[in-house]
């Protein structure tokens, strides 16, 4: 069928299926925030749109008098920016999808925008088409290419003139932001576009129901590209492919819709920041709470890191995202390609997270209980129940719980002076 520009044509479109069933990506904030790299990848608005009296204090201590943000620009070198290497760690954190920030609210584009003269990656700073880079090397390892876009710019002239008029007139749209969108699917073929930026003018003004009409209907990926809700104010959480609702958003119980968490092992910032610390860095065991939480409300869990200026992802959050990937490998049966079960959550407990694959369901537990005996009172057992601990040899010793439900004997583990790692999955299969 040929998709109408409307939503209710173009909500009717079915996700491609490759999306539910990656369950895991990775996200990237790159960009010439990344040279200041403090506070946040809102340096520029900070600094210069609100004039935060701590961003004017870090430019005066930093950078010399008259100092404009354009000047970072050629500072972005992306000098040790090793894109296969990039690739084979996220492959390595399990992640089975990817998605780079193209152009931040910023304006700045990394790759050599046709309409972004002198303010993208081309034509200063690294002189590179980081898109097409990364694209090329996530290809070669069989990762889904996503490409975030935000539809404005803070101080682009044409964007505030038309801000200026109440978004009555389109300039800025029909000049930058719509000729980008296309030149990014004609050039790239993404597998997933990640619009942002959106809040400020309604999708009429950004015309966004065409653009989409035109990527489901006519463009190189109709069939396989996969888009989120972020298309103009009011479209979060309602319109779209899947839905975002809100930056770390966990929606509670189970919704309706397909959806994505995005997070950042920074807690405090999506770009790099310098000054960045250790406690303020997700451990592994709140990486692992979130995704199980994630999938098991059938989402998707969209980690994200801040490459440097220079393009290294810092030895930490390389540690995080391998941490993550090990676990995957062990436990990945209860998480890719699952789907939410009957019941989602031990109703006692936060701690007991359930998903399935067809007859077989997945108790997912983060905390090991204290005398190895795990309680599950929602799975119900018939007398050929099987149960077993994923990664571990052999079947486990269950019985019926008074009541109802079941209690596993768990196996042994050793006393450590380090509490075990997170998350850990028991097999049941034959049980309602």
């Amino acid at each position: 069928p040929r998709y109408r520009p409307d939503w209710a044509s173009l909500d009717a479109r079915p996700l491609p299926a490759w999306f539910d069933r990656a369950k895991v990506g990775v996200f990237v904030h790159w960009g010439v925030f990344s040279v200041p790299a403090w506070g946040s990848e809102w340096f520029w608005w900070h600094w210069q749109g609100q004039h935060d009296a701590a961003y004017e204090r870090f430019v005066r201590r930093r950078f010399p008098p008259g100092t404009t943000y354009a000047e970072f620009a050629p500072h972005f070198t992306a000098y040790d920016f090793q894109p296969r290497q990039w690739a084979q760690l996220f492959q390595r954190a399990g992640a089975r999808y990817v998605v780079l920030t193209t152009k931040h609210h910023e304006g700045f584009t990394n790759w050599g925008s046709p309409v972004s003269w002198n303010w993208n990656s081309v034509d200063t700073g690294p002189h590179r088409d980081l898109v097409g880079e990364l694209g090329e090397a996530l290809r070669e390892s069989n990762l889904r290419y996503g490409l975030y876009h935000s539809l404005m710019e803070w101080f682009h002239p044409l964007y505030l003139a038309d801000k200026q008029n109440g978004f009555k007139t389109q300039s800025f749209v029909l000049k930058k932001t719509m000729p980008e969108l296309y030149d990014l699917v004609l050039k790239y073929k993404p597998d997933l576009i990640w619009s942002d930026g959106d809040w400020e003018a309604p999708d009429s003004y950004w015309n966004s129901t065409s653009f989409l009409a035109w990527l489901y209907n006519d463009s190189p990926v109709k069939d396989t590209v996969v888009v989120n809700d972020r298309w103009g104010r009011g479209c979060s959480c309602h319109h779209g492919g899947f839905y975002n609702c809100a930056d770390k958003f966990r929606p509670g119980t189970l919704p309706d819709h397909k959806w994505e968490m995005c997070s950042s092992l920074d807690r405090l910032s999506w770009g790099y920041r310098s000054n960045m610390s250790l406690h303020e860095v997700m451990d592994e065991m709140s990486m692992i709470e979130e995704l199980v939480q994630t999938v098991s409300l059938g989402g998707n869990y969209l980690l994200n890191v801040g490459p440097t200026k220079e393009g290294v992802i810092v030895p930490i959050f390389q540690e995080r995202l391998l941490a993550l990937g090990r676990w995957l490998e062990t436990n990945g049966e209860a998480i890719y390609e699952s789907q939410p079960w009957r019941v989602q959550m031990e109703n006692t407990t936060d701690t007991v997270w359930y998903t399935s694959k067809g007859p077989v369901v997945f108790a997912i537990f983060l905390l090991w209980p204290r005398d190895s005996v795990l309680h599950l009172s929602s799975p119900i057992p018939c007398p050929g129940t099987q149960v077993t601990l994923v990664g571990f040899a052999g079947t486990l010793e269950w019985q019926k719980q008074p009541g109802k439900g079941m209690l596993i004997t768990l196996p042994y583990m050793l006393p450590s002076p380090l509490p075990p790692q997170s998350g850990w999955v028991v097999k049941l299969e034959g049980v309602k």
